[in-house]
């Protein structure tokens, strides 16, 4: 009897535990799904339906329409591969430079960590705040950087950064500043988990600074270098809030990116813009880029295996 009272007691301790475990988990896990699987299950919803939002006519059933409507929209089409340029372009110049930065100021000085704290400082910065600084710096009419260039005699005339030749570099520039102080932080904890004993072993073997780096110090750094990849290219793929401020998509669609293309059509970003949602094609629109994303996802996790072994 003892024995039987002894386990009905410990159940009632163990779910009392549980209870308490999952009650403190409650909150995060409503919000999660508020937050998270509502919006995603209400996206997939209004993919077949027509509807401009509150105040308009009532959702109409459109079945694939919207879908087909995407595959032939051209403006869509460009802003994908605007997203591929502004993408590629963006990960090819900052995750090298956030590595030599990492390289350089990586040794715990005072120096270093005062440098380290200006590098990051962008980081924290509003991402629209940071936008609406670049947009008077690329300024055509009174733009410092032309002011500047034209005073030390680079340009006789100003350039129109923000036009159709030179928008995307601009953007570029404004996420490389924006982000490489975010990735030099994950480079610097990276080369300090490196283990001394490797690259003691290739000094004394003979080998210079540059072949242990190469052959030593990177092989090992490969588990982080994967993680600063992927958080680069998915940063890309969701960054528009500096094509917002800057560009709006403009000029002509020349820096439309895909997630600012799908917005749009819940939330005009301009005066120009049509004044009635188009909620069921922004859906159809943003269902289309979140699988093209998870594509390009998975083909780099299939291609960045290797960069799990340590060597």
């Amino acid at each position: 009897m003892k024995k039987v009272e002894m386990s009905k007691g410990y159940r009632k301790k163990s779910i009392k535990r549980q209870l308490e475990a999952y009650s403190f988990l409650l909150p995060n896990l409503i919000l999660f799904i508020l937050c998270s699987i509502y919006p995603v299950i209400w996206t997939l919803k209004y993919v077949f339906y027509q509807y401009g939002g509150i105040g308009t006519a009532a959702p109409k059933w459109v079945g694939l329409n919207n879908l087909i409507r995407v595959f032939h929209d051209e403006v869509y089409w460009l802003s994908v591969r605007n997203t591929f340029v502004y993408g590629f372009g963006k990960v090819l110049i900052i995750i090298p430079l956030a590595f030599f930065l990492a390289l350089l100021l990586s040794r715990q000085t005072r120096w270093n960590g005062m440098a380290q704290s200006m590098v990051f400082l962008p980081t924290i910065m509003s991402s629209a705040v940071m936008g609406l600084v670049f947009y008077l710096l690329f300024n055509a009419y009174n733009g410092e950087i032309n002011q500047y260039l034209m005073n030390l005699h680079i340009i006789d005339a100003p350039i129109n950064w923000l036009g159709k030749k030179h928008a995307m570099k601009t953007l570029v520039i404004t996420a490389i500043w924006g982000g490489v102080g975010n990735y030099m932080v994950y480079f610097i904890a990276g080369l300090q988990q490196v283990a001394k004993d490797a690259l003691e072993s290739a000094r004394i073997d003979g080998a210079g600074a540059v072949k242990t780096l190469w052959y030593v110090t990177i092989p090992m750094m490969g588990p982080i270098l994967k993680i600063i990849l992927m958080l680069s290219i998915t940063s890309a793929f969701n960054d528009i809030t500096n094509v917002m401020v800057l560009t709006e998509g403009g000029p002509n669609n020349a820096t439309m990116v895909m997630a600012l293309y799908g917005y749009k059509y819940f939330f005009p970003i301009s005066a120009s813009e049509s004044v009635i949602s188009q909620y069921g094609y922004g859906a159809a629109v943003s269902v289309i880029s979140a699988v093209i994303a998870g594509l390009v996802t998975v083909l780099y996790l299939r291609a960045s295996k290797k960069l799990d072994d340590i060597y």
